[in-house]
């Protein structure tokens, strides 16, 4: 279904999910949405998704807050009225534990004075429902971009960088061309260096498969990206477990 995207989120109907906009495109950023309403989060998941955010979800304000606690977001969209623990609540304890993640706040009530404590608590920006899917989008942008000095975030292995904003990446100064999808894989491999990833894991965060197709997709995505990373001598940073999966460290 095609659709303009200054479409407007309503709790009778989602809109169509085409967002043309595809300036300053962050691929791999990673945003947490803590959203209780079913048809929201799909709607904002896909959203986020096609502008090449990685969304993790839950809907419970419990859980948002050890994910928010335990995980590692370039930002999170917290919704304030949830089962478990409220979002206030969430945004306060985040704030008095050092932890300085962006937040978003997106919520129907607009009330003036649960948005300036809201504020005060430490969020970052404020959306009220209903809300447009590119003004979300641009004020993820905005607060991602402030977070991290001008949106410049670098992941860095060894002698291997990528860039975030740009999706420029680099080893020992060559610049290597990479196609999103190849991006979006060596993104999730290096935000955790180290951890064995599966093959499912892969395919969930990547691809966003709920199952496993019955191919091996990831298996001849990581070859492509090893032919790409790790060639002409180079340390080897991609490694298989067999059997179990992949990771990226430096090794010996």
């Amino acid at each position: 279904m095609s659709g303009s995207n200054e479409q407007k989120f309503t709790a009778q109907r989602a809109p169509p999910l085409a967002i043309g906009c595809r300036h300053g495109y962050l691929e791999g950023v990673k945003i947490l949405l803590v959203e209780d309403e079913t048809e929201i989060a799909d709607f904002v998941r896909d959203g986020l998704g096609e502008q090449g955010f990685a969304v993790d979800c839950c809907d419970n304000g419990s859980e948002g807050l050890e994910m928010a606690t335990t995980g590692s977001y370039d930002a999170v969209v917290l919704d304030l009225m949830l089962p478990g623990r409220d979002g206030l609540s969430i945004l306060k304890t985040l704030r008095e534990g050092q932890n300085n993640v962006p937040v978003v706040i997106i919520t129907a009530r607009g009330e003036t004075a649960e948005r300036i404590e809201g504020l005060n608590l430490g969020a970052d920006d404020y959306l009220a429902k209903p809300f447009y899917m590119d003004e979300l989008i641009a004020r993820l942008r905005a607060v991602w971009r402030r977070s991290t000095g001008d949106g410049q975030a670098v992941l860095h292995l060894a002698d291997l960088s990528a860039n975030l904003m740009t999706r420029e990446v680099s080893r020992d100064g060559d610049s290597i061309d990479l196609t999103p999808k190849e991006f979006s894989l060596l993104v999730y491999l290096m935000r955790s260096p180290g951890r064995v990833l599966t093959r499912t894991q892969i395919l969930e965060q990547v691809w966003d498969y709920q199952f496993n197709p019955g191919t091996n997709l990831v298996d001849v995505y990581i070859r492509r990206l090893r032919n790409k990373i790790d060639t002409n001598g180079k340390v080897p940073l991609i490694h298989t477990l067999r059997g179990v999966g992949y990771k990226m460290a430096v090794e010996g």
